[in-house]
């Protein structure tokens, strides 16, 4: 799987690390879900996702967004700006050292029984497409990784740009402690945070080019 990309990502407050480190990143509906977990992005879009409905594109199925966990491709995503920053419906700011990816090795998730698909572009865009776990040796092909990786996302000559940075791989269950190949943080007071909830160091990246 050389080819196809390495890691996934997904944002989550530093305060949800204690128990993802105990127990995953689990769903609202799993047996054993964070009972404190704290919220962070656009309170408008998730309940969006919560109830919105999609057809994979190569099997014709109908999912549900809300059932499944979102990933990145890529860090720094228009979300996080937003996150940060603070607009549309995130009901405060939240400052870099307060945010944490879980970066999960793609390959162990691939070859998990886990069911998954995957997406093009902004789950809630009508022009994003949808495809299922069989369709990922064609990866490459159907989502744009030159988007995905792009600095910015506004450019007059590609209004697209900023939905195809978007694109995701959707996961339903709870992920297990051992996908998680690590964590990225802003600086050494959130490395430190973390190792003393008990996280190993060497599982702790420090990349401050993952955020605004």
């Amino acid at each position: 799987m050389s080819s196809l990309p390495k890691y996934l990502y997904r944002i989550t407050h530093i305060e949800n690390i204690e128990h993802i480190s105990h127990h995953g990143i689990t769903q609202i509906d799993s047996p054993k879900p964070n009972p404190s977990y704290k919220t962070i992005g656009d309170v408008t879009l998730i309940n969006t996702r919560k109830n919105k409905k999609v057809v994979v594109d190569d099997t014709k199925q109908v999912i549900r967004l809300g059932d499944y966990i979102p990933f990145y491709f890529g860090p720094r995503m228009p979300m996080l700006f937003v996150i940060q920053k603070g607009s549309n419906f995130v009901p405060e700011k939240v400052v870099p050292s307060d945010i944490v990816y879980c970066v999960l090795d793609f390959s162990k998730l691939y070859f998990s029984p886990l069911e998954l698909y995957f997406s093009n572009g902004h789950a809630t865009d009508n022009f994003t497409q949808f495809f299922s776990k069989t369709s990922i040796t064609k990866i490459n092909e159907l989502v744009d990784f030159n988007a995905v990786n792009a600095k910015y996302w506004r450019a007059d000559t590609d209004l697209d740009l900023k939905r195809r940075k978007q694109a995701e791989i959707l996961v339903k269950g709870d992920i297990d402690t051992e996908m998680i190949v690590g964590y990225a943080v802003y600086d050494q007071t959130s490395k430190t945070r973390l190792t003393d909830l008990g996280v190993p160091e060497k599982q702790i990246a420090i990349r401050p080019n993952y955020y605004f």
